[in-house]
C-alpha cells in the first residue's frame, strides 16, 4: 500500500527510456541490415549467382542514398537533432557524408562483379564487408560521442582490413591486408588513448559536453587536453593517409584488390575526414589556435610528399596511392581554415574526389584484367588506340584530379585554396598551388603514355584489346558524368556542401 502510494506521488521508479528519432537512423539501418540479410540469404541458398550479390549491394546503396533525402529535408527546415541519448547527431553533415559513402559503395560493387569472376573469388563476402564498413563510416559521420566514434572507426576499419586481403590467390593482397591491419591496430591504440586523455581533461566523451565545457571554462593547465588532441589527430591522420602517417598507403593500394582500393580510397577516406571535422572543427573549436598549426604542417607535408613521390613511380596503383596522399593534403587545407567556408569546401572536395578516385581505380581494375594483375605504366601503352572510350574516361578523371577547369576537381581545389586565403594562411595556399602543378605532371604522364606510345616499330598497336564488363561501364559512366556534370554546373553541389556544415546539438 505504501509502495503504491509512493509510486503515485513520485512517479515511476524506473526511468523512461530516451526517445529515438528512428527517421534519422533509417540510412544507417538500411546499410547494416542489408549486410546482415545478404550474408544470411547467401548462407541458406548456396546456388545464388554472383551478380545477385552485386545487384543487392548496389540496390542497398541506392536505397541508403534515397533514404537520406527525407531527413535532409526535415533537418533543413527544422534544424539538426541528436538521438540515442545524445550519442548520434542527425544533421546535414552526417546525411551528406552518408550519401557520398553510399555512392562509393555502389560504384565499388559494380567494379567488383567482373573482378571477382576473373579472380575466382566466390561468395558474398566482399559485398557484405563493403556494406558493414560503410555503416561504420556513417556512424563516424554522425557520432556525437568519442566512444561512438571509436566504435564506428573499428567497424569501418576491421572490414577494410579484410577487404584488402580478399584475394587469396595473390600473396600481395594478403601482405597488404596484414600491413593494413597491424598499422591500423597501432593507430587505433593512439586514438583510444587520446579519448582517455580527453576524458581526463574535460570529464566527458560527449562532443556536445566537451564543446560546452571548453567554452565555459578556462583550463589553467591544458597539457592533458593537448596530449589527447594530438593522439586523436594521429588516429585520424592514419585513416586519411596524411603524412607522416601514410606509410601503409602505397603498399596496401598496390597489393589490395582494385575494387577494394576504389572503396577504401573514397569511402574510408571520407569517413576519416568526417570524424576529423566533427571532432576538431566543431568540438575543439575553442582550441583551434592550438590544433591549427599541427594540421597546417601535416597539410604541407601531405601536399608536397604525395605529389613529389607520385611522379617517380612506375606502378599506376602506387602513383594513385601517392596522389591520394596529396589529395588528403588539399582537404586538410580546408580543415585548417576552421571556418564554415573551409568545412564546406572540404566536404565538396571529398564528394568530388570520391567519384574521381573510384572511377580512376575502376579503369585500373579493367586494365589489370589483361595484364595479369600487374599495373605498370607499360600496361597502359596504346590504350587510346585499343579502347579509345576507356582512355577518354581515364583522361577526364585524371585531368579532374589535376584541377582542370570544367571538372569538379577545379572547383574543389579552388574552394579549399580560397578558404585558406580567407583564413590568411597564404603560405599554405601557395604550397597547395605548387603541389597541384607537380601532380599535374603525374596525370599528364599517364595520359601521354595512353595516347603517345601506342605502336611498335612495325606500326602495330601494342597490347591486347581490353574487355570492359557492362557493370564496369555503368560505374565508369556515372563517375565521369558526375565529374563533368558538376564541373560545368557546380552550384547545386556547392550549395549542398554549404548546407552540410556540421553542428552539435544536445536535443
Amino acid at each position: 500500500m505504501g509502495l503504491a502510494l509512493l509510486a503515485q506521488t513520485t512517479g515511476p521508479l524506473v526511468p523512461e527510456s530516451p526517445s529515438v528519432a528512428w527517421w534519422g537512423l533509417v540510412p544507417l539501418i538500411v546499410l547494416a541490415a542489408s549486410a546482415v540479410v545478404l550474408l544470411t540469404v547467401a548462407s541458406l541458398i548456396k546456388s545464388l549467382p554472383r551478380w545477385f550479390f552485386a545487384l543487392w549491394t548496389v540496390a542497398a546503396a541506392i536505397a541508403t542514398f534515397i533514404t537520406t533525402i527525407p531527413p535532409w529535408t526535415r533537418v533543413h527546415h527544422h534544424g539538426a537533432i541528436s538521438t540515442l541519448a545524445g550519442m548520434y547527431g542527425v544533421d546535414g553533415f552526417s546525411l551528406f557524408v552518408t550519401g557520398v559513402i553510399a555512392a562509393a559503395v555502389a560504384i565499388a560493387a559494380l567494379l567488383a562483379l567482373d573482378y571477382t569472376a576473373r579472380e575466382g573469388i566466390e561468395g558474398p563476402e566482399i559485398y557484405v564487408l563493403m556494406l558493414l564498413s560503410a555503416s561504420g563510416g556513417v556512424i563516424m559521420a554522425g557520432a556525437n560521442d568519442l566512444l561512438v566514434l571509436f566504435l564506428g572507426l573499428e567497424v569501418l576499419s576491421i572490414a577494410a582490413y579484410i577487404l584488402a586481403a580478399m584475394n587469396l590467390r595473390r600473396i600481395q593482397s594478403q601482405e597488404a591486408g596484414m600491413k593494413y591491419f597491424l598499422l591500423g591496430a597501432f593507430s587505433s591504440a593512439f586514438f583510444l588513448y587520446g579519448i582517455a586523455l580527453t576524458y581526463g581533461a574535460t570529464g566527458s566523451t560527449n562532443l556536445v559536453t566537451i564543446k560546452d565545457f571548453l567554452a565555459q571554462n578556462a583550463i589553467t593547465d591544458d597539457t592533458l587536453l593537448l596530449a589527447g588532441m594530438a593522439l586523436l589527430l594521429v588516429g585520424f591522420g592514419f585513416k586519411v593517409a596524411a603524412v607522416p602517417f601514410h606509410e601503409w598507403t602505397p603498399d596496401v593500394y598496390q597489393g589490395a584488390p582494385s575494387p577494394s582500393v576504389a572503396y577504401m580510397a573514397s569511402a574510408v577516406k571520407i569517413a576519416g575526414f568526417a570524424g576529423l571535422l566533427r571532432v576538431f572543427v566543431v568540438a575543439f573549436e575553442q582550441y583551434r589556435t592550438d590544433w591549427q598549426p599541427a594540421v597546417y604542417a601535416i597539410a604541407v607535408l601531405s601536399l608536397v610528399v604525395g605529389a613529389v613521390l607520385a611522379v617517380v613511380q612506375r606502378d599506376v596503383k602506387r602513383m594513385l596511392a601517392y596522389s591520394s596522399i596529396s589529395h588528403a593534403g588539399f582537404v586538410l587545407v580546408g580543415v585548417q581554415a576552421a571556418s564554415a567556408e573551409g568545412t564546406s569546401s572540404a566536404l565538396f572536395y571529398l564528394a568530388a574526389y570520391a567519384f574521381m578516385v573510384a572511377g580512376s581505380f575502376g579503369v585500373v581494375t579493367v586494365v589489370g584484367g589483361t595484364s595479369g594483375g600487374h599495373h605498370s605504366l607499360d600496361a597502359y601503352r596504346g590504350l587510346g588506340q585499343r579502347r579509345p572510350v576507356l582512355a577518354l574516361a581515364f583522361t577526364i578523371l585524371l585531368l579532374a584530379q589535376a584541377g582542370v577547369p570544367f571538372t569538379t576537381g577545379f572547383f574543389a581545389k579552388f574552394g579549399v585554396i580560397e578558404a585558406a586565403v580567407e583564413a590568411r594562411s597564404f603560405w599554405l595556399a601557395l604550397a597547395a598551388m605548387v603541389a597541384s602543378v607537380i601532380a599535374a605532371y603525374l596525370y599528364l604522364r599517364i595520359v601521354v603514355t595512353m595516347y603517345m606510345s601506342g605502336e611498335d616499330e612495325a606500326g602495330e598497336v601494342v597490347g591486347p584489346r581490353v574487355p570492359v564488363a557492362p557493370a564496369a561501364v555503368v560505374a565508369l559512366a556515372v563517375t565521369v558524368l558526375v565529374t563533368v556534370g558538376f564541373g560545368i554546373l557546380p552550384d547545386s553541389a556547392v550549395n549542398l556542401a554549404r548546407d552540410a556544415v556540421p553542428v552539435l546539438v544536445a536535443r
